[in-house]
């Protein structure tokens, strides 16, 4: 029989008056000093209220406030006397902001391009998220030199702009090449992708021996630099390319390793005849389940495919 699912909110937006609501957190002068707080009342003032403030009726005919605070703060001081509100079922509020799923830097770009092909001026996203124009116009510029097939890989990723604009100072191939390396450590910062590009060979600059190059030592330094990184990018490729076979291999070899162990007979003859290797099996064995009961396995299986 189906389990039935209780779903988690009303489905119509109702307009409630302010003062039927009841805030659960007070918003003090220094989070109305906060820059978050000023850009959602800049968004407020010329984009207008997008998100519902979430609400849970309460038994005297009020609304408990869930998500929304700082949303209702702002329109309470503009003297707004009605706001849209989504009802939630459940008098809680985990859910709500508590896994935040950051927009990328490439995402925003993005974003800011449609807006802008839509007609929206550069200075109106400006007011709008509460920045200077010139951070609008560096966003909009923010992929200029950088090859499709590396922002393809980068496009879900946190790197900031400092290191896209390292990643500009090489050749294409290697662009993805360093993409690669960098979402294979899960680094994304300035200072790294300098260390990438110390190790690239001139033939991949757009500007070999450039003044903007950061200093790279000796030739007998700077070979042996670039030889380790394109060892370590040799060596990602290959575990890359194998990784989800021998995780599988490993997997079960080791739930066949357990069934045999589990036989006494079995065991019994290899304590008899080879002790040592029972205890490496036993030792593998027990890695594989500590490795299971803490999610392990499922996350390279993850990450393999």
């Amino acid at each position: 029989m189906a389990r039935e699912i209780k779903a988690a909110f009303d489905s119509d937006i109702l307009l409630l008056a302010v003062e039927s609501l009841v805030p659960l957190k007070e918003i003090t002068r220094s989070v109305r000093a906060e820059s978050k707080y000023k850009q959602i009342a800049a968004s407020l003032e010329h984009v207008g209220l997008i998100e519902p403030v979430v609400v849970y009726p309460d038994k005297n005919g009020k609304h408990l406030v869930l998500d929304g605070h700082k949303r209702l703060d702002i329109l309470r001081g503009r003297a707004v006397t009605h706001v849209r509100c989504l009802v939630a079922t459940d008098d809680e509020s985990y859910n709500y902001n508590k896994r935040v799923n950051y927009l990328p830097p490439i995402g925003e770009h993005y974003m800011i391009l449609k807006a802008l092909a839509d007609g929206i001026t550069e200075e109106r996203i400006a007011q709008a998220l509460a920045v200077d124009v010139q951070v609008i116009r560096k966003k909009r510029n923010l992929l200029d030199g950088i090859c499709p097939e590396t922002a393809g890989i980068l496009k879900d990723r946190r790197i900031n702009a400092n290191a896209l604009a390292v990643l500009r100072r090489m050749k294409p191939v290697r662009q993805i090449e360093a993409a690669g390396l960098m979402v294979a450590a899960n680094k994304y910062t300035h200072r790294f992708a300098l260390a990438l590009l110390a190790g690239t060979g001139p033939e991949l600059l757009v500007k070999p021996g450039s003044p903007a190059s950061p200093e790279r030592g000796t030739n007998g330094n700077r070979a042996i630099l670039e030889r380790e990184t394109d060892m370590l990018l040799r060596n990602f490729k290959a575990v890359q390319e194998s990784y989800g076979k021998d995780v599988l291999l490993w997997s079960v070899a080791c739930r066949y390793i357990q069934h045999l162990l589990n036989n006494a007979r079995v065991s019994r003859y290899i304590a008899h005849r080879e002790p040592h290797v029972l205890d490496q099996l036993q030792s593998c064995v027990a890695e594989f389940e500590s490795e299971k009961r803490h999610g392990g396995g499922r996350n390279r299986a993850k990450a393999a495919t």
